[in-house]
């Protein structure tokens, strides 16, 4: 179903449910994952390039298909078939105070090469998050409350000026895609080079290989108003693993004196209430994937219980819960902002046994999109090599 409205002065087209509930799970899985800080205060991204770098390539395979159904839907909708290329994908979300004013996607020289929109709301207005309505500033059609699987497509140009109402509780996820008529800004061109940089020398069916590598720490340090002091605010990855219950804990002892800049990248172990999980994680971007994992797949079910499975946890000793109290005095530093900026999973029961499981099946997981990337870029590259010859003619 769609609502449309294709005056000339305002194109732009509203499809309800262009995509289904699992697609935007997905999704928001990857985006809990994996995701940095944004371009604005208060806004999270995860770019196709970020994963690819941060060793998480495997996980652009669930972009790809909505993407080409996007584009394809944009060319059919505006009548420029085989005419454009995909300019930039990402995953956006936009927690308390965040808003954006009036203006046009291509307001800047250096967004020019930007002919159309496309937004896929992954969550829903009054649900997950209040504030965040989408408004057009002229024509019918004016403002959109954004639903779960809803898109909206739209000239990027100044017919569609638009804003975003400041985010007043939760977190609002968005899949944006813009499109170019411009070959030379094709991002499928960059995304190939980068895969075939840091994917074909993987062997297919080793986890190891599979796991991510975490950007500079700056790139996951959340402040008040984008502030660069490190005295306040947390780190984005242990904020959303606090959302979900867990603390991180480093055997090694910390020198207050020492730089701890790398502390994120070592080993370490997840903690829950008074237990301390028995599985080693290489990183804590490594956990906080298979921690979101876990809450994706296991919200679903309804047999979890919070009883503790002996041998897969023990019980936090004092040392050890006064190592995690340190952590936390120098990544979270403000727990209370934390709570405003994520929203808590308690609503999910907890069990030790399934989370176990979840691991082994996040590896089973990561293998599988892994062998599809592999299987696909070579048929993408192809894909690609066609579309510039087209343009180049």
């Amino acid at each position: 179903m769609a609502d449309m409205e294709m005056e000339e002065d305002h194109p732009r087209l509203i499809l309800h449910n262009f995509l289904t509930e699992d697609e935007c799970k997905e999704l928001e899985f990857i985006h809990k994952s994996c995701s940095t800080i944004g371009y604005r205060p208060n806004v999270f991204s995860t770019t196709l390039s970020h994963l690819i770098a941060t060793n998480s390539a495997h996980l652009i395979i669930p972009f790809l298909p909505i993407r080409d159904r996007l584009k394809e839907k944009v060319e059919e909708t505006f009548g420029c078939e085989y005419e454009l290329v995909t300019e930039f994908t990402g995953l956006i979300s936009w927690s308390r105070g965040a808003s954006i004013g009036w203006h046009s996607d291509d307001n800047r020289p250096y967004l020019k090469q930007r002919d159309f929109t496309a937004v896929c709301y992954l969550n829903s207005y009054g649900k997950d998050f209040e504030g965040g309505l989408f408004h057009f500033q002229d024509g019918e059609l004016k403002t959109i409350a954004p639903m779960v699987g809803d898109a909206v497509i739209y000239t990027a140009d100044g017919r569609n000026t638009h804003s975003v109402d400041e985010v007043t509780s939760g977190e609002r996820l968005t899949l944006t895609l813009w499109f170019s008529r411009d070959s030379s800004h094709d991002e499928d061109a960059k995304l190939i080079l980068l895969l075939e940089e840091n994917v074909l020398h993987k062997s297919n069916n080793v986890p190891w290989s599979l796991l991510p590598l975490p950007a500079s720490d700056n790139m996951y340090w959340f402040s008040p108003h984008q502030a660069s002091n490190q005295d306040i605010g947390f780190d984005i990855r242990l904020g959303r693993l606090h959302a979900l219950g867990f603390d991180v804990y480093y055997s090694r002892d910390m020198n207050f004196g020492s730089d701890l800049s790398e502390l994120l990248m070592e080993p370490m172990q997840l903690a829950r209430q008074d237990q301390l999980l028995n599985h080693k994680f290489v990183n804590v971007l490594h956990s906080l994937q298979v921690a979101q994992f876990y809450f994706w797949k296991g919200c679903k079910s309804q047999a979890f219980t919070n009883e503790v499975q002996s041998g897969e946890a023990v019980r936090l000793s004092r040392s050890q819960s006064e190592k995690i109290t340190q952590v936390n005095s120098i990544f979270l530093k403000d727990t209370k902002l934390v709570e405003t900026v994520f929203q808590s999973a308690d609503r999910c029961y907890f069990n030790l046994a399934t989370f176990s499981a979840a691991i082994t099946e996040w590896e089973d997981y990561s293998c599988k999109l892994h062998k599809e990337i592999l299987l696909s870029l070579p048929q993408w590259r192809a894909h690609q090599a066609i579309y510039s010859v087209k343009f180049d003619v």
